[in-house]
């Protein structure tokens, strides 16, 4: 016989004003879009694996409809070193000739994209692996910075087959390779990309997924977390150089999609189990969220 007592009241106490504090926000993004990047320590750590990909999955059975992008530099430069190829970077963007992009084409398209794509139906979602180059959903141009071979920027987005597939209740899961007019592949900033998916699905959010806490006023103290701030101080934060090396194109991305309709963008710290669900669905939140100056509140 099971009695009451036999629970730990508190655990059962906390959990349904959790669910409590949640619903308002259930209610709240039912039926909106929110494009999740993906990346990071959540993205090499197996349980955290695990972690994001139920939450994921929990956003897709209460109504809400995850859009979800991809990198993968640490695997890419794992099967560049088996092949022999040395990995360079240049001002930050890892140099693509042609070897380069076929390897990074065969691990984000072929192995990263369908690992994500396994582990979400594991769990019980229903997922489905793109990239840019089907049905044209990414067209890529070369960034253009001398001597980085096929690195690309977006020109366009078709996001027709993105919401089909969303509106027939799968969960999306595209990977940041893309090509031009020619067939010609390139790869793209994975934030950059979820950026410019986001603003074109008109999204309720974008959530980057990171290996820091947020936008901090001093990169070394996690205590100077900025938990909210619009397009105009973010570009301020820039100038300032607060905001500086890989967090730039991160808050850049935000903006950018910010200025083209996306609601909130968000900087998570995806290394905190749970993180993607604290977000969303507390009062608190857990990172930087960037608005648009009008829906600040």
């Amino acid at each position: 016989m099971l009695k009451h007592s036999d629970f730990a009241r508190s655990d059962e106490t906390n959990r349904v004003k959790i669910l409590s504090e949640a619903l308002p926000y259930i209610q709240k993004f039912a039926n909106r879009t929110i494009v999740v990047k993906y990346g990071g320590a959540a993205m090499k750590d197996s349980s955290l694996k695990e972690t994001v990909m139920r939450d994921i999955v929990l956003l897709s059975c209460v109504g809400i409809r995850p859009v979800v992008v991809h990198g993968g530099g640490p695997e890419i430069n794992t099967w560049l070193g088996k092949l022999g190829i040395e990995p360079q970077f240049k001002n930050g963007l890892r140099v693509t000739d042609a070897p380069t992009m076929d390897v990074v084409e065969m691990v984000l398209v072929g192995r990263v994209n369908k690992e994500i794509v396994s582990l979400i139906n594991q769990v019980g979602g229903s997922a489905v692996g793109l990239c840019g180059k089907d049905a044209n959903l990414i067209r890529a141009r070369p960034q253009g910075d001398e001597g980085i071979g096929f690195v690309g920027e977006v020109t366009s987005i078709d996001t027709k087959l993105v919401e089909a597939l969303v509106d027939d209740g799968y969960i999306p899961v595209v990977s940041s390779v893309a090509a031009d007019e020619t067939g010609q592949a390139y790869n793209i900033n994975a934030d950059t990309v979820a950026g410019e998916i986001a603003a074109a699905l008109g999204a309720e959010k974008l959530i980057l997924l990171t290996d820091t806490p947020g936008i901090l006023e001093d990169y070394k103290n996690p205590d100077t977390l900025i938990a909210k701030l619009d397009i105009g101080e973010a570009r301020a934060l820039i100038e300032k150089g607060i905001v500086a090396g890989g967090m730039i194109p991160k808050v850049t991305c935000c903006v950018r999609s910010l200025a083209q309709g996306v609601r909130g963008a968000h900087i998570i710290d995806g290394r905190l189990p749970h993180a993607l669900l604290q977000e969303i669905f507390t009062d608190a939140g857990i990172g930087t969220m960037l608005v648009a100056s009008e829906f600040m509140s």
